[in-house]
Formats: C-alpha cells, structure tokens, sequence
C-alpha cells in the first residue's frame, strides 16, 4: 500500500506529522491507500485508539480522506494545492479575460467614505468590548434583506463571502460531512470545502440555478449542507427565478434539517431580482459580499441567517479575530447612504459586454452561458486545446478545470475589462481554438 515508505511513531501527534511529511515531500502520493487502523498499530507497537486518533487528525487537516470500508487515503488534491493555481498567467501583450475582478472603472470613490469613517473613529475610537456590528450597518443591511424578501434574522459581518461560508459551515458540520455544492461552481469554494475536511457532492445546474431533481439526489445521498448562488453564479452566470427558487423549496422541505447557503455576491452588480431559496430549512444563511460592486480590498460581506446559526458565528468570531473592522463598516455606511454604486448602471454595462460575447459565440455555432454578472462559461471539447490556442491567439482565458468537479470541459471569460469590438475578436479566436486541429502524415 505505501511502497517503500514506513510510517513512524508512537503518539498520534507524531504518527499523522510522519503521514503529513511524507504527503508534502512526494512520497506518499494522491489517492494512495494508508494502512488499517490495527494493522498499522500492531506494526508500530502501539493502541489501535492512537492510530485512529493520527487519521482523525490528518482528515481534520484535510491532508487524508476516509472512505469507510474501502479504508483511508490520501487527498485526490491536497488542500495545500489550491484551484487557484490553475491559471493562465498572461505574458505582456496578450488580454486577460481570466481574472474575475470587477471593471475598475465601475467601482465607486472610496477617498470621501474611508476619511468619514476616520473622522468618526477619531471622534469615537472602537475599544475592546464594542458590538461586533455597527448598529447603522445592521440597519442598512437589513432593511435591503428585507426589501429583497430574504427571511427575517439577526444580521452579522465577515471578512468577504468565502469567510462567512466557512464560519457557517463551522458552526454545524464536522470533518466528513458532506456539502452538495455547484458543478461547476466557484474554485474558492471548491477548495474550501475539503480543507475543510469535507467531501463536495457535485450538483448540476442550468441557467436558472441547481437542478432540484440533483439537489434531491445529493441530499439523499448524505448530503449535510447546500451551498448555492443567488444570482452572476461563477462560472456560468445563472440566476435563480421564481420557479427555480419554489422548487428548490419543495425539495429542501423534505430535508428540514439541512444547512442551506445562499450566496449573494451579485448583489449590486445585477438587474435580475433575487428569489430567495433560504428560510425553509432550520438552519441557513444568506451571504453578501460587496466586493464585486464596491471593491474586492474593503473584505466585507453582510450576512443573515436563523437565530442558532448566527449566534454559533458570532460567538466563534468573537473567539479569533473579535469583529471586522469598524472603519469599514462605517466606511460601507458612507457608501449605502450615498448611493455610491448606481446598480442599474453597474448591470446594464456588464450586461451589455456579456451580451456581446454571448451573441458573438452563437453566431459561430458556439454555445455559452451568461445571464448574469460578469462571466461567460463555454463548453469546449478540448479544454486544454482551446487555453492553449486562444493564448496563441493574444487572449487568456480561466481553464474550466479551477471550477469542475464532474462536468464537462469548459473555459470561462470574464467580460468586465472587454472593450466595445472585442466580442467579436473574441468569438473569432474561440472558433478557430475549438475547430478541428490540422493534422499531417510523417514519412
């Protein structure tokens, strides 16, 4: 099972450091089979409840996975090898439609909003003891959730959407859980999910959001939680709509005790109206980040959820860093007030690129997804092919491998730094990297 490799040590501590060594340096590889409980414990001459506790502790750390009978093995992808990673850096000349940001140029001033903020901590400094939510914030906050129809619960802040997704997730699942999560879906999550020491359950989906007949199949199967996205799903762009949002209900109805995750990252940069999926489970939240519309650096997101879920974050939160700074969220109060983001404006300019790009791919016979936010997904038959010709081409685009687990081969573009004419350039490239690859005869 492990070649040529011997696990050593008598203390668990010292048993999962050998197994987790041994990962880092290459000589215990992915998807290799570690030995059974007893069998390695009578080798190493020690209790079987030691070893066991070494191989609770390598899941936890996410560097082995336990697949009851069939035993225990290293990580497929070790959750030190982020998707992230999995990226077509783009040389001098050539255009980066990989990225993910936002258009710089839709993002608001923030000189007026962060000296305001300054003015009132130089008035009234945040000490030690201070509510972990500005009052204000919570107001603003969920005086929008409640316009959007987003189930009443208290309100709490976190360092972005992939932080409260964590603190969520840690509040009620442990190592080995199962989270049924978009395929495809975001990278970032994808990788936060098995370092976590969790196992993904891929769930397809459409334009319209995850498909409930996959849903139902996932949560059947095990599946503890649910991790979904409201609107500008990244990659494919899909938003759920009123149906959707009454299906997916229904089927959650008969797994009351799942933990559902709604992610709103779009909210602010998207015309289409948010049909909450949250509030029929016992426990849940609904994530916001402003990033995407005010700036990926000010690394706050609003969420809300039930009563049990929020209080378990906040408590956590309270535990490590304490709370998210007050200046920006006196800063993000500034912002609100002002208006400072026109949505409407913001969702109609990326809107217009992404139907470009859209309209441009089908007159070449060439399907894409986009009806929201500021990415176009593309099925391709040879995803490492079209990357590696569109790059010959003058153009970089994301490899779909950072955001599948089971699907199908795709590339996505993001549309926010597209000028008016490059759809077209664009569709052109893509027709030609996915066409037939000429071939010759050697004699």
């Amino acid at each position: 099972m492990l070649g040529e490799y011997r696990i050593e040590g008598r203390r668990a501590a010292e048993i999962s450091a050998s197994v987790e060594r041994a990962v880092g340096a290459g000589q215990l590889a992915p998807g290799e089979t570690l030995p059974p409980v007893r069998e390695l414990a009578a080798e190493l001459g020690v209790n079987p409840n030691t070893v066991a506790a070494a191989y609770r502790a390598l899941r936890d750390r996410g560097v082995i996975e336990t697949a009851g009978r069939r035993g225990s093995r290293v990580r497929s992808r070790p959750a030190s090898s982020p998707r992230d990673l999995i990226r077509v850096e783009a040389p001098e000349g050539i255009r980066d439609i990989a990225a993910g940001n936002p258009d710089p140029a839709l993002l608001p001033p923030l000189g007026e909003a962060l000296a305001a903020a300054a003015a009132r901590a130089a008035a009234t400094p945040t000490l030690y003891g201070a509510p972990g939510v500005d009052p204000e914030l919570e107001r603003l906050a969920r005086a929008a959730f409640d316009a959007d129809g987003v189930p009443d619960g208290p309100v709490a802040v976190a360092s972005g959407s992939l932080d409260a997704i964590e603190r969520v997730l840690g509040a009620h699942l442990k190592p080995g859980d199962a989270v049924a999560v978009e395929d495809p879906g975001w990278g970032s999550l994808l990788d936060l999910v098995p370092a976590l020491g969790l196992r993904a359950v891929p769930v397809a989906l459409d334009d319209d959001g995850p498909l409930p007949g996959e849903v139902d199949r996932a949560l059947r199967q095990g599946a503890r939680a649910l991790v979904i996205t409201a609107r500008a799903q990244n990659p494919t762009g899909a938003a759920i709509g009123a149906e959707r949002a009454r299906e997916l209900r229904a089927v959650l109805a008969d797994h009351p005790r799942a933990l559902l995750i709604e992610d709103d990252h779009g909210h602010g940069i998207v015309d289409v109206p948010l049909c909450p999926v949250v509030g029929g489970t016992a426990h849940w939240a609904l994530v916001r980040s402003v990033a995407k519309a005010y700036g990926p650096d000010l690394r706050l997101a609003v969420f809300t959820g039930d009563i049990v879920t929020v209080d378990r974050v906040r408590g956590r939160l309270r535990l490590g860093p304490g709370w998210v700074s007050h200046l920006l969220q006196h800063a993000m109060v500034e912002l609100w007030r002002a208006e400072a983001v026109d949505a409407r404006a913001v969702a109609a300019s990326y809107g217009r690129r992404r139907d470009a790009l859209v309209q441009a791919l089908g007159a070449r016979g060439i399907e894409a997804r986009g009806r929201s936010g500021m990415n176009v997904w593309v099925p391709v038959p040879d995803e490492t092919g079209a990357v590696a010709r569109l790059l010959q081409a003058g153009w970089a685009v994301a490899p779909g491998a950072r955001f599948r687990l089971s699907s199908p081969p795709g590339v996505r573009m993001t549309v926010s730094t597209m000028r008016p004419g490059e759809a077209e350039k664009v569709a052109d490239a893509l027709a030609s990297a996915t066409g037939p690859v000429p071939t010759g005869r050697y004699d």
